[in-house]
């Protein structure tokens, strides 16, 4: 009989222990990203520049990814990189790039990451929910402005998710 209290009583202890360690997180979904690829496309098209964007969740793995009919193979993966910096940085690949100088080069040896502009987060209500990156338009600057103005389409929809 002690035994089986002593073990019923390390069990309840055991699963009140456990029980933070369940976390929930929001992260973007299929369509969302989907669409604001697209956009960012598009947008960059309208102003005469063939890129590839990239959408990855907060965990960096890639939700959607669209490269124009003209644009180099290689800027899917440099699009993909750069969202990465957003995620590992937690904020815009060029604003952290103009930050942090003084690490960019040891940050380009990690596999899956470049430090360039081009790279901008996806929030929602206060939560981090992934980072579009772009490549192919002729600088960072007008890779990301091009990011900015297809999420500008999406700002209300973003603003109010729960």
């Amino acid at each position: 009989m002690k035994k089986s209290i002593l073990f019923c009583s390390l069990f309840f202890t055991s699963i009140q222990a456990n029980a933070g360690d369940v976390i929930s997180t929001k992260s973007i979904g299929m369509e969302l990203a989907r669409d604001i690829a697209s956009e960012t496309v598009l947008v960059c098209r309208k102003q005469g520049y063939q890129i590839s964007a990239v959408v990855v969740d907060r965990h960096g793995l890639i939700r959607a990814a669209l490269r124009d009919d003209l644009a180099s193979r290689f800027t899917l993966q440099i699009a993909e990189e750069k969202a990465n910096a957003v995620v590992m940085s937690g904020q815009n690949s060029g604003d952290f790039v103009k930050a942090r100088q003084d690490i960019q080069q040891e940050l380009n040896h990690i596999n899956g990451l470049i430090m360039m502009e081009g790279g901008v987060a996806i929030n929602a209500g206060g939560y981090r929910l992934g980072a579009v990156g772009v490549s192919g338009a002729p600088g960072g600057d007008k890779d990301e402005a091009c990011a900015l103005l297809a999420l500008e389409k999406f700002a209300e929809k973003l603003e109010f998710m729960d």
